[in-house]
């Protein structure tokens, strides 16, 4: 016989379980804690503390893992193609601009499409077909193959991250949201920092060909154990047919919302930061006085592991302070470490890179965990949203900070990024006001 906490179901007499209700009711954040869609309607969360509520967070931990991993393990190889194949370092970086482009589009694609899918088994397909694609490109001997593959691999991608978002804000009971989106986002940066250093260090010591095809069999197990843990989905059940109608009325309505589009701006200047300072800081740091080589570069990315730590915390942080006292305090964290990298002090520097990155990944974590509790329906649809302009401020800003790089230098790197997150965090003022109304 089951115990009752096992089987995450809300009671239906709600007004006699004010513990178990679906949103807490707090006059210091009304509109993040209003009721929603579902205000009339019972519903069959996974409640923190159960054995449940575990597996799916170690679940899409793998998901953000393996997704991340795949997605950004040519980074370091990509002057071991340029000798290999014999193209330029322009041409190399090609097999990582691809995934991410495409990844942006299938993403803003992947919420019409998820609409009619399983959850669990469309993600599951999603990291399978990507694994797969990395470890046929430790295979192939032509690098037109490979791009074409790891073009496929972003599109492949694109069903994992909105989602998960989905996933987690349908399925997760909203206190403990924060904490298992934190722990996805940590996920996402364990795979990121795992994907660079992982590969990077198997090339220089057997070949970039062991290196993918030894990812490809870790992304792999990550998709099963993935598959193995994820409970289903109690509270989604796909649509039949595609309506167009629907889709572009979905999207419209979230755009509309008085606070969503400000979260969406968030993610946008968030992400340009951090890619504009880890894009440009290594041509400062090979340069004199520093003078570092690329094994030594490589190791700026271990920093990522603060981001981990610093998407939990702050979902905890989120969990239990409310959300809109959190996402301020990590754009200003995020500040605070850009400045730093102004010194000509190394330590001061990389002490910035660690504070910037834990800044940008608390932002992350909590504003998307804001846009799954705020969204009203179609939780896939303001997920892609969100993610999308996540993506278009990678792609962006970080090609802006070039610009600002050859007018004048790092100087001109800081003013540009500092610029965007004052923006980022009138953004996030204004969200918490409206909030508030």
């Amino acid at each position: 016989m089951p115990r009752a906490a096992d089987k995450q179901s809300v009671p239906s007499e709600i007004p006699s379980h004010p513990h178990l209700t679906v949103i807490e009711n707090t006059a210091r954040q009304p509109l993040e804690n209003a009721p929603q869609e579902l205000a009339a309607q019972e519903k069959q969360f996974l409640l923190r503390g159960t054995p449940a509520y575990r597996r799916a967070s170690i679940a899409l931990f793998l998901s953000g893992f393996a997704t991340f991993s795949l997605l950004y393990c040519v980074q370091p190889l990509m002057p071991i193609f340029s000798t290999d194949f014999g193209i330029s370092p322009a041409a190399s970086s090609l097999s990582l601009s691809l995934s991410t482009g495409l990844l942006a589009f299938a993403i803003f694609c992947a919420a019409a499409v998820s609409e009619n899918f399983r959850r669990r088994s469309l993600m599951f397909a999603s990291l399978l077909g990507a694994a797969l694609c990395t470890i046929a490109c430790a295979l192939v001997s032509s690098w037109n193959a490979l791009l074409v593959i790891r073009a496929l691999e972003g599109l492949l991608l694109g069903g994992v991250p909105a989602v998960a978002m989905a996933y987690l804000s349908e399925e997760i009971d909203p206190r403990g949201l924060g904490a298992s989106m934190g722990l996805y986002i940590a996920g996402n940066a364990f795979g990121g920092m795992a994907g660079r250093v992982v590969t990077g260090t198997l090339a220089e010591f057997f070949s970039w060909r062991i290196a993918l095809g030894t990812l490809g069999a870790i992304g792999l197990a990550a998709a099963i154990g993935f598959f193995l843990l994820l409970p289903a989905s109690r509270n989604f059940t796909p649509r039949k047919g595609f309506n167009a109608r629907f889709h572009l009325g979905a999207w419209a309505g979230h755009i509309r919302s008085p606070v969503l589009p400000f979260l969406f701006a968030i993610g946008f200047l968030a992400m340009g930061t951090f890619v504009t300072v880890y894009n440009y800081i290594g041509f400062r740091l090979v340069e004199a006085p520093y003078d570092l080589n690329q094994t030594e570069l490589g190791l700026i990315f271990t920093v990522y592991i603060f981001g981990i730590a610093a998407s939990w915390i702050a979902g905890l942080l989120g969990d239990r302070f409310g959300h809109f006292v959190v996402l301020p305090s990590g754009i200003a964290l995020s500040a605070i470490g850009v400045a730093l990298t102004f010194s000509a002090s190394l330590p001061l520097i990389i002490l910035g890179i660690v504070l910037l990155t834990s800044g940008f990944f608390v932002a992350h974590s909590v504003a998307s965990a804001l846009v799954g509790r705020l969204a009203r329906g179609t939780k896939g649809h303001a997920s892609s949203l969100y993610l999308l302009s996540y993506y278009i401020g990678s792609s962006v800003a970080g090609s802006l900070g070039g610009y600002f790089w050859g007018a004048d230098g790092w100087n001109a790197v800081v003013v540009f990024t500092l610029t965007l997150l004052a923006i980022g965090m009138v953004a996030a003022l204004a969200a918490a006001r409206l909030s508030r109304r």
